[in-house]
């Protein structure tokens, strides 16, 4: 089994005690979110499972817990998502140079091969022109280069509850430029660069499509073969592989605008406040 930590809501940030604690107890309980009475039992030997998946944009709060998980024998890579934005677009998070010095520190911990910058979504608005993208993209992969082995990217999907002026659609021609210059810059820094379940055909500039649960990336660090199937259950053009995911929809606290998992603040609040650390669920009886 393949274990992701997770798509729905950022635990490394906000839950990491709740999952170290299931981790002890050696199972977690989640709900299917589109038929919250089908509960799933979750088995969490190492033996059990294959590799753990985090997705996080700021997994500070997780590495005190590294050696524990290591020393359980706990195979596991990181999706860390890192952008430029400030906290007009990503309102609650830790100011960005620290959060690079984190970066910094688990490169530096896991190595290389096991933390996967994410630069996504690429917001083009009035203020975040091509241009800033650029500059910005170029800074991040010189400070970053040394500490992951690639960058995910993706363009920002409008969802039907995005109703701000911060975000609108990407124009083609923008998508192109953006595209072939991220490209030459992630070449010059050494990093193969990939795109998240993107509409457009990026290969042209030598983006290829991405896997975030990647077979390749799961056996090599299990070491052996792995029986999990694509998962049918992600976006059309989702190349990763099926998993398990510990999360719960609407409990993220990062506060970014462009989020597709939460549906309001006002429900995130409700279920953070009734999330137990020592709890089965991640949130027992969710809105």
């Amino acid at each position: 089994m393949i274990l992701s930590v997770s798509r729905r809501t950022d635990v490394p940030a906000f839950y990491s005690e709740w999952f170290m604690n299931r981790i002890r107890a050696g199972y977690l309980l989640t709900r299917n979110p589109f038929n919250p009475s089908q509960i799933r039992r979750a088995e969490l030997s190492p033996a059990l499972v294959d590799c753990v998946v985090f997705w996080t944009k700021d997994p500070s709060p997780m590495l005190p817990m590294l050696d524990e998980l290591d020393a359980l024998g706990y195979r596991y890579y990181f999706q860390f998502t890192l952008t430029p934005y400030g906290r007009q677009l990503e309102q609650r998070l830790r100011p960005k140079e620290e959060i690079i010095q984190t970066f910094t520190a688990l490169g530096t911990r896991l190595g290389r091969e096991r933390v996967f910058w994410r630069y996504d979504p690429i917001i083009v608005n009035d203020t975040l022109s091509a241009d800033y993208h650029t500059k910005s993209f170029a800074s991040l992969c010189q400070r970053l280069c040394g500490y992951t082995n690639s960058v995910t990217v993706s363009f920002v999907d409008l969802y039907r509850k995005l109703k701000t002026p911060l975000i609108r659609e990407v124009a083609a021609e923008e998508i192109a430029g953006i595209s072939a210059a991220f490209a030459d810059i992630a070449r010059r820094h050494g990093l193969p660069i990939r795109a998240c379940c993107e509409k457009t055909d990026l290969t042209p500039y030598g983006i290829r499509p991405a896997s975030c649960v990647d077979r390749e990336t799961v056996e090599a660090l299990c070491g052996y073969s792995v029986a999990a199937k694509q998962d049918k259950n992600q976006r059309p053009g989702c190349g990763c592989l099926a998993s398990v995911d510990a999360g719960v929809y609407n409990t993220c606290k990062n506060g970014c605008v462009y989020c597709y998992a939460n549906y309001s603040e006002t429900s995130v609040a409700a279920n953070f406040a009734r999330h137990d650390p020592m709890g089965e669920f991640l949130i027992k009886d969710r809105l």
